[in-house]
């Protein structure tokens, strides 16, 4: 194995060491594990160092997933939470586990417009982590599932990934979008469905109930009383709509060529926020004090996600100076064994490299040599495509590295170390062999 691969081992094992076992802040683990990365590099430390933090400070996930712990904050501070909770109580409170279901969904439904695991984790899980934690779900079990579900960013189609595997030179001459689309969401929709099983058996195995009913306020009265503070969803819904063609169209009128440049994981907190503050204008502190004792109670929350998501990013880019996707590369294309097999390996190695990059980088760098290795056993390249698209969604909870992570559990105020064998167990093995049974045609697409 090169180099960069052995950097990668210490890096998982020096941060599960530190934060697991000596029970350490995840944020000095992940200092620690980037530094680790760094001396690999020999007499380049210093240049490896330098190309992995300016990388990570050109990060706009960095500054999205601090904006939206902000918006978390307000919401839960300013009573916003609460009301809504209980509108959607109304609705879904007499569901065991009425709230993870809602949240699956829609993670689902965000999936495709959005194909961010950061933005799915920060947007689906500051509405509905809170109202989990209120209606029985424990805070870790609540950030794992939004960090499970960020997946689907990359799943379910249209996302850009799926363009971005498409567009590669193996992919290109052997598949078009209209004959990937249908496979790739019907792929989408086994993992879809995978969770909803799993919010099933969580629900039973860790006793949550229903809400009481007397608990439940009627919708109508719900609605009277809060209906205001479901208007911080068009901080959500407007920036979505602006990815669609038609919105995209209007930009493109009106800002001309800088549309391109609307990040859908920025503008969501960036508005969210700032519709909370317009709809809880008289609930807002009156005087200096006032504010810095609200702000203040943000300080640890950010000494935590902050760092945690820096050195995350600083890693996975000083891994690419290293030569990483070469050398996994490589061992991808010297596969030689029966179908199953390769799909198993191939599926692995697409974990191993997303646990560290993003799923756009996972498949920008491997995508089309999976491919490749899959349809050369004998693969449907439709299948094929889409069980690589699956492999790659285990991003959002693939620890230690994974950005969902640190964002769900930032908005849970849980430690991360807490969600990671959980995450491997019920997240990213099944996905794996869902994957894999999509590739060999034992799931039909």
């Amino acid at each position: 194995m090169g180099i960069a691969v052995w950097a990668l081992v210490a890096y998982i094992a020096i941060i599960v060491v530190w934060n697991g076992v000596l029970k350490r802040g995840i944020g000095e683990a992940m200092l620690l594990g980037f530094v680790a990365i760094c001396l690999f590099g020999g007499t380049e430390f210093f240049g490896l160092a330098w190309a992995g933090i300016t990388e990570a400070l050109a990060e706009e996930v960095v500054f999205a997933a601090l904006a939206f712990v902000f918006m978390g904050y307000l919401l839960t501070k300013l009573g916003l939470i609460q009301e809504q909770v209980t509108v959607l109580n109304s609705v879904f409170g007499r569901l065991r586990g009425g709230a993870g279901y809602v949240s699956t969904s829609a993670a689902a439904l965000l999936g495709g417009p959005s194909g961010s695991g950061s933005g799915i984790a920060a947007s689906v899980g500051s509405v509905t982590i809170p109202w989990m934690t209120r209606s029985g779900w424990r805070p870790d079990l609540a950030a794992s599932l939004v960090a499970g579900n960020a997946g689907l960013g990359i799943s379910i189609p249209p996302s850009s990934s799926i363009f971005l595997l498409l567009g590669s030179a193996a992919v290109a001459p052997v598949l078009t979008a209209d004959q990937l689309f249908v496979p790739a969401l019907v792929g989408g929709l086994w993992t879809v469905a995978y969770r909803f099983v799993l919010v099933f058996l969580w629900v039973r195995r860790h006793g949550i109930a229903a809400t009481d009913a007397a608990d439940i306020v009627p919708l109508r009265a719900a609605l009277r009383a809060g209906w205001t503070s479901l208007l911080v969803y068009a901080g959500i819904v407007i920036p979505v709509l602006m990815t669609l063609d038609f919105g995209v169209e209007l930009m493109e009128s009106r800002v001309g060529e800088a549309a391109d440049d609307v990040s859908i994981v920025v503008w969501i907190p960036v508005l969210t926020v700032l519709v909370t503050l317009a709809v809880a204008w008289k609930r807002l502190p009156r005087t200096g004090r006032a504010w810095s004792e609200l702000l203040g109670d943000m300080g640890p929350r950010y000494a935590v996600i902050g760092a945690t998501l820096f050195f995350a990013f600083a890693a996975a880019a000083t891994l690419g100076e290293l030569g990483l996707v070469e050398q996994l590369t490589a061992i991808m294309q010297a596969l030689d064994a029966p179908a199953v097999v390769i799909a198993t390996l191939v599926g692995l190695l697409i974990v191993v490299v997303a646990a560290p990059l993003t799923s756009t980088a996972t498949i920008a760098a491997v995508g089309g040599v999976a491919f490749s290795a899959l349809t050369a056993a004998g693969m449907d390249p439709a299948a094929a495509a889409t069980a690589v698209m699956i492999f790659a969604s285990t991003e959002g909870a693939s620890p230690p590295g994974a950005a969902p992570i640190y964002i769900a559990c930032g908005i849970a105020q849980v430690d991360p170390a807490r969600t990671f064998v959980r995450l491997i167990v019920w997240f990213v093995i099944p996905t794996l062999v869902i994957g894999v049974l999509v590739a060999t045609g034992a799931l039909p697409i």
